[in-house]
């Protein structure tokens, strides 16, 4: 036998209301488990699915119990009994194990085996009782035996607690003969005794016993060996049979209540089976929309991740842009000022040679006027020197004089001739000059005048590059709120996932429990 090491004497005590199921091949080997069973043993489904069904068995659980077991399920009857079984750990836990053979065909094809929470009385007892077949095994009397889950002593007291325990066959056989013995001995007595009479009342006594006995095994045990052969059936997941009506009119109405309940029993299976059908194709729907979904929202999540790396990247690039358009502001301030300071250094200097230019007119009338001057002295100092020749003598010095002033007029006329040729070409220059200065005064003004709309674009280019600088950080503030939105999406697919794998698990153990019932 089996022995599963270690143990701790920890018990773990069953839950109210848990229910074990599990079902097992013909070779002991574990088919099915419900999560009930999985989270009490302690085991992983993995680590139960394919194992034999002693991987649970506690080492105090006498052999005696596991051969009982087994005698009765492979003779086709139900067996029941408490058992104490091991968990993973080393801990036991006590249950009541109701175990079935499943039929098909009337042949059996594996055994299930459905656990509920005993009672204290009821471990107390069967440790007590276990305990006390150990040590007769161990001291080789075994005066204990179990049959069919049912505690038998063996020797004389075993005979007489089988005596007690006598079936309605075995009843009802043995009050039929005893009736035809009695029948017997009175026609005996009465032969004995030399009277017919009573000879006559023995044989139709052992007659009516016969016939009694014949007529109640028929009318009562033949239906109720039915009864009990279909309820096993029933148990064993096989809701095909059906009973007939036999024997007393009461068995009738067992029959007829038997086969409803069959039928109510393949209703609800074959509901649970359709439901769990549509259970299992639903979850397997959602797992795939839900793979999908995960697909696309990892893809979502990488390309909000590289739209908020680019709208970072854009915002420094248009924050830099602002910088240098509020710098492109301040120089084309400063050169609106410069231009508009030469603007008015410019009409300064158009002041300035429009002054130059009536100086030089007056320079010239000035001139002008020495001219005449020079001229008139030219012809007195002409009339002088005839006036000195016809003094004579006493005016040769006068003519010298004359002389002179007419030299010195005729020099003067000449220098003022050069000055007014000078002044001429100065006006001249100045003219141009003044018209190129009015000319450059018009250009400095459009310049001015164009420097202050360059400067009024760029005032407006740097308030647009501001507000989208702003819009930029605001989008991108957005782009950073769907990305934690998204990543909190994708957090919830994950568990989503992990909810319809959960789904698709549960249909499936769900689909498997309900595989043990066999169907028309």
């Amino acid at each position: 036998m089996r022995v599963n090491l270690p143990v701790t004497h920890q018990e773990f005590v069953i839950p109210d209301g848990v229910t074990l199921v599990s079902t097992t091949d013909l070779q002991s080997h574990i088919t099915y488990c419900n999560p009930a069973f999985i989270a009490v043993s302690g085991y992983s489904r993995e680590e139960l699915i394919g194992q034999p069904h002693n991987l649970v068995r506690h080492p105090d659980m006498p052999p005696e119990a596991f051969r009982d077991m087994w005698e009765t399920l492979k003779s086709g009857s139900p067996w029941s009994a408490l058992v104490k079984n091991r968990r993973k750990n080393g801990d036991h836990y006590w249950v009541m194990a109701n175990a079935t053979p499943i039929m098909s065909n009337g042949q059996p094809v594996g055994y299930m085996s459905v656990r509920t929470k005993p009672t204290r009385e009821q471990v107390q007892g069967a440790e007590q009782l276990y305990a006390r077949m150990r040590a007769e095994r161990e001291s080789g009397q075994n005066r204990i035996r179990l049959h069919r889950g049912q505690v038998q002593m063996a020797g004389w007291r075993g005979a007489l607690q089988r005596a007690t325990r006598l079936t309605l066959g075995r009843s009802i056989t043995l009050t039929s003969v005893g009736l035809a013995i009695a029948g017997l001995v009175i026609g005996e007595t009465g032969a004995r005794l030399g009277t017919e009479a009573h000879l006559a009342m023995g044989v139709p006594l052992v007659g009516a016993a016969l016939f009694a006995a014949w007529l109640l095994r028929r009318q009562t045990l033949k239906p109720l060996e039915g009864a009990i052969r279909f309820a096993n059936t029933m148990a064993a997941g096989d809701l095909t049979a059906r009973l007939e009506a036999r024997g007393a009119v009461e068995f009738g109405e067992l029959a007829k209540a038997l086969n409803q309940l069959n039928v109510n029993l393949q209703a609800v299976v074959a509901d649970v089976r359709h439901e769990v059908e549509g259970v299992q194709v639903a979850s397997q729907e959602i797992a795939s929309g839900n793979h999908d979904l995960s697909s696309r929202t990892e893809a979502q999540a990488s390309n909000l991740e590289e739209t908020a790396a680019s709208m970072d990247q854009m915002n420094s690039t248009v924050a830099q842009s602002a910088g240098t358009a509020g710098e492109a502001a301040r120089l084309a301030e400063r050169a609106a000022t410069v231009a508009r300071e030469g603007n008015a250094a410019m009409g300064e200097v158009v002041h300035t040679m429009d002054e130059i230019s009536r100086s030089s007119a007056r320079i010239g009338e000035i001139i002008q006027v020495i001219d005449g001057i020079s001229f008139q002295t030219n012809i007195l100092a002409l009339n002088a020197a005839v006036e000195a020749a016809r003094a004579g003598e006493q005016g040769r010095g006068f003519a010298v004089v004359a002389a002179e002033v007419r030299s010195l007029a005729q020099r003067t006329l000449d220098a003022a001739k050069e000055i007014k040729t000078l002044i001429d070409e100065s006006s001249g220059r100045v003219q141009r000059g003044s018209e190129l200065v009015h000319s450059t005064g018009q250009t400095m003004a459009s310049v001015v005048g164009a420097v202050e709309q360059v400067n009024a674009l760029i005032g407006d280019i740097t308030h647009a590059t501001q507000e989208q600088s702003s819009g930029i950080a605001q989008i991108n503030q957005a782009v950073g709120q769907l990305d934690s939105v998204t990543q909190q999406n994708s957090a919830m697919v994950e568990q989503l996932a992990a909810a319809a794998s959960s789904l698709q698990t549960q249909a499936q153990v769900m689909h498997e429990a309900v595989q043990i019932f066999k169907l028309r």
